[in-house]
C-alpha cells in the first residue's frame, strides 16, 4: 500500500472513532513522531562528534588500565 493510501485509509478510521479513541491514536502517532525525531537527533549529535575529532587526543593517550586490572568481585 502506498503513502498516501494509508493516509486516506487511517483518517477513514479516525472519522468513525469515538473521540476519546481519536485522543489516543493523536498521542500515538506525537509519540512516534518524537521517537523518530530524537533518533534523527541523536544520530546526527553522533555523526558530529565522530566527525569533528573533539576526541582525537584520546588516541594518543596511553593505556591506564588493561585487562590485568579487572578484579572479580568476592563472592
Amino acid at each position: 500500500m502506498e503513502r498516501q493510501q494509508v493516509i486516506d485509509k487511517t483518517i477513514q478510521y479516525l472519522k468513525i472513532l469515538p473521540e476519546n479513541k481519536v485522543k489516543e491514536a493523536l498521542d500515538y502517532i506525537e509519540y512516534l513522531y518524537n521517537k523518530n525525531e530524537d533518533s534523527i537527533l541523536t544520530e546526527g549529535m553522533m555523526r558530529l562528534s565522530a566527525e569533528s575529532g573533539s576526541f582525537d587526543f584520546l588516541e594518543d593517550e596511553e593505556e591506564l588500565y588493561t585487562y590485568d586490572n579487572i578484579k572479580e568481585p568476592a563472592e
